[in-house]
């Protein structure tokens, strides 16, 4: 049950299809780590840390269970993390460099711990509450990179300074904010990538009926490939054209304007071809004062 307190904090049961998404994203952090001994270290204590978990399960009880939004815990927090370090990958395989490495002030290794880690934490402020959870989420992470970069870096110079490019990353994840760094446009992007339908379950479920929610129900898959055009292609496939609402308010907007206009393309799929008619989410609404129902 959503929001029920249990010894290991407040846990929430996430629909299986979007389960299955955080065992894929844990594996492709896994793997999209393995070259590199500073972030893949982090990745282990950042996956097994308490501070962490808790982190992760608060954000959740307060965006999910009081507010009735969509999952904000780790099963996002993880695909968000995967989702940035693919496309890290693919922009510097075609010659598109991350900021620390331009400024030669951070090697290849330092870029991806970046944009893992801040993939990882740039959601916790939501534990605070969900208005200025990014200002919100750089105060939380501070003690925690504080506590665990030591483990990583042996010059605290260089360890400070990774420290601000995660926390400029957290602070400017919001569309609202100006990203000044290719690793906080990354993990923008992926923060707006993570739309597959599983994530709005839970708020659609429980009553929160509203042009969110269904646009996310109606995206079944988002992949993100190598482009023909640009560096990166994110290709999402929709049942109902009803997701268009959520990559253009979502995703869109966290595209354009950005570092990363250029090399970032978002292409919706409408499927299946057959029937011809949208499949429908919501058979009936019924608004009920100042509330909006869906009703078989």
């Amino acid at each position: 049950m959503a929001g029920v307190a249990t010894g290991k904090g407040y846990e929430l049961e996430m629909p299986s299809n979007y389960m299955s998404l955080k065992d894929a994203a844990e594996a492709a952090i896994t793997q999209l780590v393995e070259p590199y001994p500073k972030t893949k270290k982090l990745w282990g204590l950042l996956n097994g840390d308490a501070e962490m978990n808790a982190d992760w399960d608060m954000s959740n009880y307060i965006a999910v269970s009081k507010l009735n939004f969509n999952d904000h815990g780790e099963t996002h927090a993880k695909i968000v993390a995967a989702s940035g370090l693919r496309m890290l990958r693919l922009l510097l395989d075609n010659g598109v460099t991350a900021s620390i490495m331009k400024d030669k002030a951070g090697t290849e290794d330092d870029a991806f711990l970046i944009v893992m880690a801040a993939g990882l934490l740039h959601d916790i402020g939501n534990q605070v509450h969900r208005e200025n959870h990014h200002i919100s989420g750089v105060y939380l992470a501070i003690p925690l990179l504080n506590r665990l970069l030591p483990e990583v870096y042996d010059d605290p110079e260089a360890m400070y300074e990774v420290r601000g490019h995660i926390l400029h990353c957290i602070y400017s994840h919001e569309f609202e904010v100006p990203d000044l760094t290719v690793e906080a446009a990354l993990v923008g992007i992926a923060d707006g990538t993570d739309m597959t339908k599983g994530r709005g379950r839970i708020a659609f479920d429980k009553g929160n009926v509203n042009i969110h929610t269904v646009s996310a129900l109606s995206i079944d898959r988002v992949d993100i490939q190598q482009g023909t055009e640009v560096p990166v292609e994110i290709h999402i496939y929709m049942n109902n054209s009803a997701g268009v609402f959520q990559i253009q308010e979502t995703l869109g907007k966290k595209i354009s304007p950005g570092p990363l206009q250029d090399y970032v393309q978002a292409v919706a799929i409408a499927s299946p071809d057959e029937p011809l008619a949208d499949l429908r989410i919501v058979h009936k609404l019924v608004i009920n004062g100042h509330r909006l129902e869906a009703k078989k």
